[in-house]
């Protein structure tokens, strides 16, 4: 057992979740100290010290609620007693909070997100084995400076690669083409790779609005102009293929990049780069002309929370396609 404390935040999620009879349906009913009565050997793996952030099911998170997240744990991690931090979070929405927060994190202790596909009183329930691998892993030295890290069926994944990808398997949670970064073994963590070319801010508060918008054949510019007129600051658009969309959608980009509104191109792929290969109409060639900005290999929700907290720091890049591509396109 290592001397300092591991900080256990619970926010919610199925993993807090008990089935109600009345309602038919598992409902929030644990809490974190709750969750961790129930992990055999927990207690031998670091001193434990728990807060209840929240008790909400993952579709509630708002990017709000996920910035509140992060000014906690900051102040959790300055401590000079705490080794780590793991969140209790739920599936639904996990892929971005944890990628939120790593946007952000830039202390070098470690942030391990974990969560269950199955209620607390289910059978065979995962959550126990997800709690104790999340704790063995924010102990550990070997997780240090791997910035945010998800930790599921006893593997770890890099917050900005991980997906979900199953709505009901426990073994749901991959990286699509490049892995996971390492698993917890029963004597120790093992990392055999680390996350690269991560960007990371430090805004003073979350101001910018940002909507996505997913391409779909026959799409017009029609959702476009309503986003502008909403005062978005950022669209996220998710094209096809290698970011490319209809053609009656570049006129509605090229007028809310006129109107100072940062527009991305991300694709529904679950892998790749946004490039400009082709150059018929409704391209990424086409699109980049008129100012679009190439969202490199991030998923159309990811990109959106990226762009909120870019746009937060420094707004005036909005207007200059290069400057979002060499954060987004790395």
């Amino acid at each position: 057992m290592i001397d300092q404390k591991v900080v256990v935040l619970a926010t919610g999620g199925t993993i807090a979740m008990k089935y109600d009879p009345k309602l038919k349906g598992l409902v929030p009913a644990c809490t974190g100290e709750g969750l961790a009565a129930a992990v055999p050997g927990l207690g031998e793996v670091a001193p434990l010290e728990f807060i209840q952030f929240s008790n909400i099911a993952s579709p509630a998170m708002t990017p709000q609620t996920m910035w509140d997240l992060h000014v906690r744990l900051e102040k959790v991690l300055a401590r000079d007693d705490v080794a780590g931090a793991i969140v209790a979070h739920g599936t639904d929405t996990l892929e971005e909070t944890s990628y939120f927060l790593d946007l952000l994190h830039k202390n070098l202790k470690p942030v391990v997100m974990t969560a269950a596909m199955r209620g607390a009183d289910e059978a065979s329930p995962d959550g126990p084995m997800n709690i104790y691998c999340a704790v063995k892993t924010a102990s550990s030295e070997q997780a240090r400076g791997m910035g945010v890290l998800v930790c599921m069926n006893e593997t770890l994944h890099a917050a900005g690669e991980v997906s979900k990808t199953h709505s009901a398997n426990p073994a749901t949670f991959e990286s699509p083409w490049w892995g996971p970064v390492g698993y917890v073994d029963v004597d120790k963590v093992v990392v055999r790779r680390k996350p690269v070319n991560s960007v990371r801010f430090a805004p003073k508060a979350l101001t910018a609005r940002v909507d996505v918008i997913k391409a779909m054949t026959g799409s017009t510019r029609d959702y476009i102009d309503f986003a502008v007129s909403q005062g978005c600051q950022g669209i996220v658009i998710e094209g096809f293929g290698r970011g490319n969309v209809p053609p009656p959608m570049v006129s509605g980009i090229e007028d809310a990049v006129k109107a100072g509104v940062a527009v991305v191109l991300t694709t529904r792929a679950a892998g790749g780069r946004v490039l400009d290969v082709y150059g018929y109409p409704g391209s990424v060639t086409d699109t980049r002309r008129v100012g679009a900005a190439m969202g490199g290999e991030t998923s159309a929700a990811k990109a959106r929370l990226k762009l909120m907290i870019a746009l937060s720091e420094h707004p005036e890049i909005a207007s200059s396609r290069d400057a979002l591509e060499k954060l987004f396109d790395v």
